[in-house]
């Protein structure tokens, strides 16, 4: 398993004995899942550690966003078990809704509330769920939209924004609860290609910055310029879980040299 690259925030600095026992950020054993008759996930075994970067990769149909979305069980699974910081995903109730605060999650929809203003939108779930002071919450929801590049925009409301600009709103308002974990399901799919990379931009540098991200995406030149790991999927199944540059250069099943056959092809 790939370490967080050098530089990242070191997340147990208690010295090399605390961090081999400390848990992985993101934990599945053997997660299964079916869509009726359909079996979405099969016999899911998934480690990411703390400040690592992991790229899910396959086809369409392959399980990537399903996988995404069952680590904050907006998708329920069958069976098997996640865990987020070693803490076991609830299936219900307060402590599912404790643990989701701590897994922020960008999605291909912005899904902003059209009647806020941008700084409306990053601020009501840390006054709301984490009991911020509006002061508070307002300084951070500043810094944060600083942070993206959408400061002069605070006061617009999303229909006035670009959807890269949205998409970055979406990123903050995640950001604003201080998550231990991000995840981000095809996040520049819904975009205008000019408008890919400054969502990208950021993602990098959060990479940079040590944040622990699981992505589903089909922007290989993130894949190989932020990611730690590369996971690909096909069938409902992981295929392959490796570096960046092996996967590029020696893929070692056949359906990832198909895959990737076909995506650098074009």
């Amino acid at each position: 398993m790939t370490a967080p690259r050098a530089g990242s925030s070191a997340p147990h600095p208690d010295g090399p004995a605390a961090t081999q026992t400390a848990p992985p950020m993101i934990a599945l054993r053997d997660v299964q899942k079916h869509f009726g008759d359909l079996h979405v996930l099969k016999d899911i075994d998934l480690e990411v550690p703390a400040g690592q970067v992991v790229v899910i990769l396959g086809p369409s149909g392959s399980g990537k966003s399903t996988l995404c979305r069952t680590i904050n069980r907006l998708e329920p699974i069958d069976s098997g078990e996640i865990r987020i910081d070693g803490k076991l995903l609830p299936a219900e109730g307060k402590a599912l809704a404790a643990l989701r605060a701590d897994v922020g999650m960008v999605f291909q929809s912005f899904n902003l509330f059209a009647h806020k203003t941008i700084l409306d939108n990053v601020t009501l779930a840390p006054i709301k769920v984490r009991g911020k002071d509006r002061a508070a919450a307002n300084k951070r929801g500043m810094e944060l939209l600083e942070r993206v590049g959408i400061a002069s925009q605070k006061d617009k409301y999303p229909a006035q924004l670009s959807g890269g600009q949205q998409q970055r709103v979406a990123i903050a308002r995640s950001l604003a609860m201080d998550p231990k974990v991000m995840l981000f399901d095809e996040p520049t799919s819904a975009l205008d290609p000019e408008m890919v990379n400054e969502v990208l931009d950021v993602m990098v540098s959060l990479a940079k910055e040590g944040m622990t991200m699981l992505v589903v995406t089909h922007e290989m030149g993130f894949a190989r310029k932020a990611a730690d790991r590369v996971v690909f999927m096909a069938d409902g199944a992981i295929v392959e879980d490796t570096d960046p540059e092996s996967f590029f250069t020696r893929p070692e099943s056949g359906r990832a040299r198909d895959f990737l056959g076909k995506i650098l092809g074009h």
